[in-house]
């Protein structure tokens, strides 16, 4: 017998959430094999098979948190012999079938085991499954478990406590449930509204960000600059040196190593947007860890390129273009999302003129790039000239970033990209 448990998910995380199980009761898994994806704050994980057998049990349903370390499912041995073979000719036909369905009875009759073998339930209960059945004043030799074995697991003890309402009271049908219902598909509305609704549970990254966000706003005083960029140099190189800069690097030449050499250009001129507030200590990086925003199906990541400041065009075109479609692809691992000293989102690829970005905290700063727009641009008092534009915003921690230096900074970053010569000075 194995227990699968909930791996190390990382610095700072403690608990994840199961988002689907790949496998079923009953089922013959090899080493190494995926099980199950395991949604956490940042990113999703899998969680492999540490040895082979068979499915004997799954302890936590999709939907349901779990801590790291705890056991969610068992693997059983992989032989044809069954704890339950002389039980009944019930259960041997189920676990025969292989069907979660047909083995559910097998499930039920398990706790007989333990006791052939002189174990208190106690002993074959999960430190988990003891906490709840103390809490609930559960006796643990009361509870079935699902578990071929024998283990009681935290839902075998819920789903006692759940169950008992029931027995006592069979005309209330109120309590038969679980307390903790899963997903929920779609639900409507209270009849007397006479509207259709459809309810979804949030993704716990969907909740992470909800909760990211409003600490932003909450706990720094943040503020927003905005400016305007000629973009008219930038796209003359592009169209230019675009397909022999593919050919030679094979990657494109996008905006985003102009933008991630200006930012750093102009954070070596103000190194506060390269800080962050450390209790009464202000901590001002020394190294450029350049955070960039990506649209995924999960929600907004912040994938990071590090030490961007000595990497070349190419190799930060590169790089951006990979944490991108890992993260499309739910990809990325906890290393290539922690750190980071300032951020670049860009909302112009989805067609936003101008818009507000909401700090990354504890960054104290974050760029905001716009759709290129033309626009009418007044050379002097005679001549006027459409030029391609691009609104940018610069939002910033008011605690340790003054207004002019905020300002400051962004026409540094105005400058670099309307000269992109000075890129390769300032680098």
């Amino acid at each position: 017998m194995s227990e699968i448990l909930v791996p190390d998910l990382g610095e700072s995380i403690s608990e994840g959430t199961i988002y689907k199980w790949l496998v079923k009761e009953g089922d013959t898994v090899g080493q190494g094999d995926v099980l199950a994806e395991l949604e956490t704050d940042k990113v999703n994980l899998e969680i492999s098979a540490e040895v082979e057998g068979v499915i004997s049990s799954i302890l936590r349903q999709a939907g349901e948190n779990v801590a790291v370390g705890e056991a969610i499912g068992i693997i059983g041995a992989a032989s044809g012999s069954k704890p339950q073979a002389a039980e009944s000719k019930a259960p041997e036909a189920a676990l025969a079938s292989g069907s979660p369905a047909a083995a559910a009875p097998v499930a039920v009759a398990a706790p007989e085991v333990p006791a052939a073998g002189g174990e208190s339930p106690a002993a074959l209960a999960s430190p988990g499954a003891r906490k709840l059945a103390r809490e609930r004043g559960i006796d643990l030799g009361d509870v079935s478990a699902r578990d071929p074995i024998g283990r009681i697991g935290q839902a075998d003890v819920s789903g006692h406590g759940a169950a008992a309402p029931q027995a006592a009271a069979p005309v209330a049908p109120a309590p038969q449930g679980k307390p903790e219902p899963a997903k929920p598909a779609a639900s409507k509305a209270a009849p007397e509204d006479g509207k259709n609704v459809e309810r979804k549970r949030m993704s716990r990254r969907r909740l992470t960000i909800a909760s990211r966000l409003v600490e932003a706003q909450q706990t720094a005083a943040m503020l927003t600059t905005f400016n305007e960029v000629d973009m008219t140099a930038i796209l003359d190189i592009r169209k230019r040196r675009k397909d022999a800069f593919k050919e030679k690097h094979e990657v494109g030449l996008g905006f985003m190593s102009f933008f991630t050499k200006a930012v750093i250009g102009a954070l070596k001129t103000y190194p506060l947007l390269n800080a962050e507030i450390d209790g009464e200590d202000l901590v001002v990086k020394k190294f450029y860890d350049i955070g960039i925003a990506v649209a995924a199906k999960e929600g907004l990541v912040v994938p990071v390129v590090r030490d961007a400041d000595r990497l070349s065009f190419p190799e930060i075109e590169r790089q951006i273009g990979e944490l991108a479609s890992k993260a499309r692809a739910n990809t990325l691992s906890l290393s290539e999302l922690q750190g980071g000293t300032f951020t670049i989102t860009n909302g112009g690829v989805f067609g936003s003129l101008l818009s507000t970005p909401i700090l990354n905290t504890p960054q104290v700063g974050i760029l905001g790039m716009h759709k290129i727009q033309l626009r009418p641009i007044a050379l002097d008092e005679e001549r006027t000239v459409n030029r391609p534009m691009m609104y940018i915003a610069l939002s910033y921690d008011h605690r340790i970033v003054d207004g002019s230096e905020a300002v400051s900074f962004l026409v540094k970053v105005k400058e670099l990209l309307e000269d992109p010569e000075a890129l390769l000075l300032e680098g």
